[in-house]
């Protein structure tokens, strides 16, 4: 773990298992509590059906990954190959090595870079039918299959609300141990739930950073956590965020509760909700609660460094990288972490 003080600009090595020697008494942790779910499905195409001429094999495999369910039977997806799939197509689920369909969607919508909207036919048994035929959607730089073993690792130790296309990677390196240290510290534990999916790593592709916009995703603010984050506020205290999900997340709630958007501190009070966010955090931007920050090492050109850079500050952040690099520390979802406050 690194550790970077952004108002003095200067960094240092440690490790994970002392990030409650960090924390002070009355600080206020806040953790994603999201659950992965097994969203990475294969499908072939119905027979029968209207093709492209394109398409040479209509019922050959399509990989179809859930990214947020809009509603009791529609979802967001990628697809792949997606040029293949158009809508008013259908998709047709099946167990590994059967052909009888367990689930069937109709390809109701499509955008850009292989996004489409699926509606599926209703199913009272459509989350068990996706725990047994589903695949844990494992980051694509992971060059293998999933595993049974991947549906307990890929996950964090706290997480409980199912809905994730990926995990909130910093929460990964919690352990019961460390937490339950944290808590003896004298600091508050609390939650938020926001389902990633694409608002979370959708890569940049607008050269003009006024041009990006993320994709929406849905989150729940519990009334414990904002009943937390009030008082703290009130009382001066740090508020930890664990991941640029949980930043994001709280943050929203910020911007929408705000009647001053210049003063950090006035007017905020948070009330329970649920919602959507598509919050673009870049470098400029007046940060409202969040105070500290535990966040994975990230690509570069990438929103989530933009956020990270916003926090610390561009010049911190580009020292701390290229420490990082030359320290060998480990990059992406199962690598290493900086603690920034």
């Amino acid at each position: 773990m690194l550790v970077l003080d952004r108002r003095a600009g200067e960094y240092r090595d440690d490790f994970f298992r002392s990030l409650p020697d960090h924390l002070h008494p009355g600080d206020l942790l806040i953790l994603n509590d999201s659950r992965v779910i097994p969203a990475r499905l294969y499908a072939t195409r119905a027979r029968g059906q209207h093709t492209q001429a394109s398409s040479p094999d209509p019922t050959g495999r399509i990989e179809v990954l859930l990214t947020q369910q809009l509603g009791p039977h529609e979802w967001t997806a990628l697809v792949r190959p997606g040029r293949k799939v158009q809508p008013g197509e259908r998709l047709h689920f099946s167990a590994a090595g059967e052909e009888t369909p367990l689930l069937e969607a109709e390809v109701i919508a499509a955008g850009e870079y292989g996004e489409r909207t699926l509606r599926f036919a209703p199913s009272e048994e459509f989350r068990a039918i996706l725990d047994r035929i589903g695949h844990m959607p494992l980051p694509p730089y992971i060059h293998r299959d999933d595993t049974d073993e991947d549906r307990d690792r890929y996950q964090t130790v706290f997480s409980h609300e199912p809905g994730s296309a990926a995990a909130p990677t910093a929460g990964l390196h919690f352990t019961p141990e460390v937490l339950e240290q944290i808590r003896a510290r004298g600091v508050q534990v609390e939650t938020v739930t926001l389902h990633v999916g694409l608002g979370t790593f959708q890569p940049v592709r607008a050269e003009n950073v006024e041009d990006i916009h993320l994709h929406a995703e849905h989150y729940t603010l519990p009334a414990a956590t904002a009943e937390a984050i009030n008082a703290a506020l009130r009382e001066r205290r740090r508020i930890i965020a664990a991941g640029t999900t949980t930043t994001r997340t709280l943050e929203h709630c910020a911007h929408i509760a705000s009647t001053d958007a210049f003063e950090p501190h006035a007017g905020i009070r948070l009330h329970p909700h649920s919602g959507e966010t598509s919050i673009f955090i870049r470098p400029g931007y007046q940060f409202r609660v969040v105070s500290g920050l535990l966040t994975n090492f990230h690509l570069p050109q990438s929103t989530l460094l933009m956020l990270v850079s916003a926090f610390a500050g561009r010049e911190n952040v580009l020292a701390a990288y290229n420490h990082a690099v030359r320290e060998r520390y480990r990059f992406f979802s199962y690598g290493d972490c900086m603690l920034i406050t």
